[in-house]
């Protein structure tokens, strides 16, 4: 039994920004449900799915996109009935994937279609498929806040657009911007040394931390986890300390790396005795 939602679809080919828009067609519809690579988004948050860009690789996006697995398409399913929509836009790269997304959740075909090129130029396409081929980036229509635990480990960046909706009112939104594992430019990789190097240098600037004696990264599907082991100068509160370190860390190896970190674990391994047992 279909679900009793208004589906709009929004169709273009690969590439060409129609996550970059996704908001922007949405409210001039006065649609607040978008389904867009497996994700369900109401407004600027992720109420449902799991990323397709995080499959490792093309084919498998495409059929996570279109919700052939069963258990993405059960719990898509139950996430509809469950908020009822009155209307949804969904983003494919052609009008018989978007009906065939519908059909696998139950939807109705849609009852009307936009197309990339009504709402963007052939410079703006082309200057979006110019940068998914060189960069291999690519945009999802929420704020990165969202998507920051489901895409730990992945290169991440903010992107904020000033916009102006039809009452002429100026607004910020703000959307993501990764670079999945299947990206064009092939499988990227960190040395550990620049993760031991930003952690040595946090520790430089970090007061009460007297040196770093371990780091160790663990890398997994869609994870960045960092263990380090330090030695606290003595008379310094530890617990403050490793707290104050380990955000420190976090911070700078994200925003010189651009890459999600899960998880930092910091341990005291000793104490530090100044000659002068003085700080």
């Amino acid at each position: 039994m279909s679900l009793k939602t208004k589906v709009y679809a929004f169709v273009g080919p690969s590439g060409t920004g129609k996550s970059y828009r996704a908001q922007l067609v949405a409210s001039e519809n006065k649609i607040h449900y978008i389904i867009d690579d497996g994700l369900l988004i109401h407004d600027n948050d992720v109420v449902a799915g799991n990323s397709a860009k995080k499959a490792p690789t093309k084919v498998e996006t495409v059929k996570k996109a279109i919700f052939i697995d069963k258990e993405d398409k059960k719990n898509m399913v139950e996430a509809l009935k469950k908020i009822k929509p009155d209307s949804i836009l969904i983003l494919g790269t052609s009008d018989g994937m978007v009906e065939k997304i519908a059909e696998n959740l139950g939807l109705e075909k849609p009852e009307k279609t936009i197309y990339i090129n009504e709402v963007a130029t052939e410079t703006e396409m082309e200057t979006a498929k110019r940068i998914r081929t060189t960069e291999g980036k690519h945009v999802i229509p929420v704020p990165t806040f969202e998507i920051k635990r489901d895409f730990a480990g992945y290169i991440l960046d903010p992107l904020q657009i000033f916009k102006y909706r039809r009452n002429d009112t100026p607004y910020i939104s703000e959307k993501s911007i990764i670079r999945p594992t299947f990206s064009y430019l092939g499988k990227f990789t960190i040395s550990d040394t620049v993760f031991r190097q930003i952690t040595e240098y946090v520790a430089k600037k970090t007061e009460g931390i007297h040196r770093v004696s371990k780091v160790r990264v663990e890398n997994s599907v869609g994870a960045t986890n960092i263990y380090i082991e330090v030695y606290v100068i003595f008379g310094y509160n530890i617990v403050n300390v490793l707290r104050d370190f380990k955000q420190k860390v976090k911070k700078e190896i994200e925003r010189l790396t651009t890459m999600n970190v899960q998880e930092v674990s910091v341990l005291a391994k000793g104490i530090h005795m100044p000659e002068n047992n003085s700080k």
